[in-house]
């Protein structure tokens, strides 16, 4: 009677032990490509751009990027500045160009002939035969006292006569507060102005429009006051 009870008791185990290994997922093979990692994401276009990638811009040696030319955008960045144009309306912002493209906005170049309030945030500065021209992003600005602005010209007629720029007037600026690239161009126009004002002395004017300055020190003064305005600013300035 043990004996059978004993006999009993291991059918049930068994039994038992072969529900549960049919109740259990099967293994699964360790294939080589299961055990490869995903592959690399493309890298994203800026602001939710379509089209080519970001490009590079080290023309002058300007070493800054830019959405490429044809890339398609949902929003435009910050806020940008409206300009009319006889063959329709062009936004800028920070240096870049856009058009309207159906329910988007398309990257373009800019228009030869119209005028912006601001420089873009970062600018390389080139002299032409004595004249100062700002470069960015493929664009050639000039200041137009007249206007009050900043002209969008076509490239110098002769790339041989650009010229290094004079002592630099150039100064580098880190935004302490995170200012975004707008805020940076409004600020330093604005710093621009009021240092044109104290010093007598402007940069962008051909002999820094200095006539008046018997002293000869109105491009340190200019700097100087560059240099307060935008330290009240939150900016780190050397």
């Amino acid at each position: 009677m043990t004996h059978l009870r004993h006999l009993l008791m291991a059918v049930l185990v068994l039994a038992s032990l072969g529900a549960q290994a049919q109740n259990s997922p099967a293994p699964q093979a360790h294939s080589p490509q299961a055990q490869q990692s995903h592959p690399p994401q493309p890298y994203p276009a800026p602001h939710g751009a379509s089209g080519p990638y970001p490009r590079y811009d080290g023309r002058y040696s300007h070493n800054q990027y830019y959405p490429a030319h044809g890339s398609t955008v949902p929003v435009m960045p910050h806020q940008p500045v409206l300009i009319t144009h006889p063959g329709g309306p062009y936004y800028y912002s920070s240096g870049v160009w856009y058009r309207p493209y159906g329910s988007s906005f398309v990257v373009v170049g800019a228009p030869i002939g119209v005028y912006v309030p601001v420089l873009p945030a970062y600018y390389t500065t080139l002299w032409v035969s004595g004249v100062p021209y700002y470069y960015a992003n493929d664009t050639y600005y000039t200041w137009n006292p007249g206007q009050n602005g900043y002209e969008v010209v076509a490239p110098p007629s002769d790339p041989g006569a650009v010229a290094a720029p004079p002592p630099s007037d150039d100064l580098f600026i880190y935004p302490q507060n995170g200012q975004s690239s707008e805020q940076q161009a409004n600020d330093k126009y604005d710093c621009h102005q009021w240092a044109v004002g104290q010093s007598g002395f402007d940069p962008t004017q051909t002999g820094g429009g200095a006539a008046g300055d018997p002293s000869g020190n109105g491009r340190d003064n200019y700097q100087r006051a560059m240099r307060a305005c935008l330290e009240g600013r939150g900016y780190s300035v050397r």
